[in-house]
């Protein structure tokens, strides 16, 4: 008959780093793997105190374990950095447990650790196999044929119309063709033509003489003279009026346009991008476009595809997001959170997709990102695909997650409530199970 094999043995099979520490915060044992992640040997972390032994970005206020232990939640796949004994600094993700005798009490504390170095490598090495341009990465094949179309109409003169949904990227692309140019020293001036009323769109666009009209009490420079050598990129250009349409039409083939109330003509020297999200052809053939405008400013033409049609870029973007609203923090997204965001079908495109990445950056408090800090409307395309409720998904709320919406909402519950997707009551009824004031 074979004995039983002891704790130890079990604990160095073990590939992630597992360390326990007893009711004084002394570590009690540590595995093989710990000793190789840290490059401290087991004699001479047991017995000692656990912050003395490590040196983690979560030491101190931020302690994993002594979080879990004083809410009594365990904490999973918490990322954080620790630095080796050789100096080296490593990315890693903790999970942490509380230990208890047989009668329940509580003895101590169990931490696991797994160094991400490897996945760093290769997230890196994958990053460098990715196209980009300007603010633009990609690894799609749909994209490599845009990407290229920027770098190689950059430099010239050219007119370029930018044509796709709302939320693809339409002013970052236009940027991108600015600072790829000979014109990037000069200015990058942007305007939505569709957010300003025609009678002041033509005077943001040309400016216009002292007197001009009424309310017009001194001479005021438009956006064509302020881009100077620069760029003018007009968005949503589909919108504008006829009216309007015929003067930006003489400044596209005179390269001279006239401020309103003026009566001498000025030179233009901005290159124009413009973009819309609006069908052109469909607008020329309804007599709503003027067609020969529409031939003026597509002298060179860039689609911007759907986020759904480059669905591989996903995970990219969502990291880059992750990484601008939450800089020099190891917060991650869970396999399960990464696939509904994934698989969202994101009629906002990447507009959307950024502003959930900045709502669940705020949610997660010090991560991992899991399903229930997704925007709602995510949160239900994840009971759609797995057959759970909502209501097991919101079941999902902890202490620390409704810590972490009270302070992000400055301790207003019912802004908090909304904040986790949940109705105040059950948010009321959860501070009270876990002892929240």
């Amino acid at each position: 008959m074979n004995e039983p094999l002891d704790t130890s043995t079990i604990l160095d099979s073990i590939s992630d780093g597992v360390f326990t520490v007893d009711s004084s915060w002394k570590i009690s044992s540590f595995n093989r793997a710990a000793e190789l992640i840290t490059g401290i040997d087991r004699i001479e972390a047991i017995g000692q105190p656990c912050s003395e032994v490590f040196r983690s970005s979560m030491c101190g206020t931020g302690c994993a374990l002594q979080q879990t232990i004083d809410s009594g939640s365990p904490i999973i796949s918490r990322g954080c950095y620790f630095i080796r004994s050789d100096g080296e600094t490593i990315p890693v993700t903790v999970s942490t447990a509380i230990l208890r005798d047989s009668e329940g009490n509580v003895i101590g504390g169990a931490e696991t650790f797994r160094d991400l170095s490897e996945l760093e490598s290769l997230k890196q090495m994958l990053a460098s196999q990715n196209r980009s341009v300007g603010r633009i990465v990609s690894k799609s094949p749909i994209m490599e044929s845009v990407i290229g179309l920027i770098t190689v109409a950059a430099p010239t003169n050219s007119t370029i119309l930018i044509t796709g949904e709302t939320g693809t990227g339409k002013e970052v692309s236009a940027r991108a063709v600015h600072e790829l140019s000979d014109r990037s020293s000069s200015p990058f001036v942007a305007i939505n033509c569709a957010a300003i009323p025609e009678t002041l769109l033509e005077s943001e666009l040309f400016g216009h003489e002292k007197g001009a009209f009424t309310g017009a009490t001194s001479k005021k420079i438009g956006l064509f003279s302020r881009a100077g050598t620069g760029t003018l990129f007009l968005d949503e250009i589909g919108d504008i009026t006829p009216t309007l349409q015929v003067k930006l039409l003489r400044v596209l083939q005179e390269r001279e346009f006239v401020p309103v109330g003026g009566s001498v003509a000025i030179k233009s020297r901005a290159r124009i991008v413009a973009a819309t999200n609006r069908d052109l052809p469909d607008l020329v053939e309804q007599g709503i476009f003027r067609q020969d405008l529409y031939y003026r400013l597509k002298v060179i033409q860039i689609e911007l595809p759907a986020l759904r049609h480059r669905r591989e870029d996903i995970p990219l973007l969502a990291e880059q997001f992750l990484t601008r609203f939450r800089p020099n923090e190891s917060i991650r997204f869970t396999p399960d959170s990464l696939a509904i965001l994934e698989s969202y079908r994101w009629p906002g495109n990447i507009r959307e997709l950024e502003n959930a990445i900045e709502y669940a950056s705020i949610v997660c408090g010090s991560g991992p990102i899991e399903l229930i800090h997704l925007p709602a409307e995510l949160r239900g395309t994840a009971v759609s695909r797995t057959g759970d409720s909502l209501k097991s998904i919101r079941d999902e709320v902890t202490a620390d997650r409704i810590k972490t919406a009270l302070a992000a909402c400055n301790g207003n519950r019912n802004k908090a409530a909304k904040l986790l997707g949940i109705h105040k009551t059950t948010l009321f009824r959860r501070m009270k199970q876990f002892g929240i004031s």
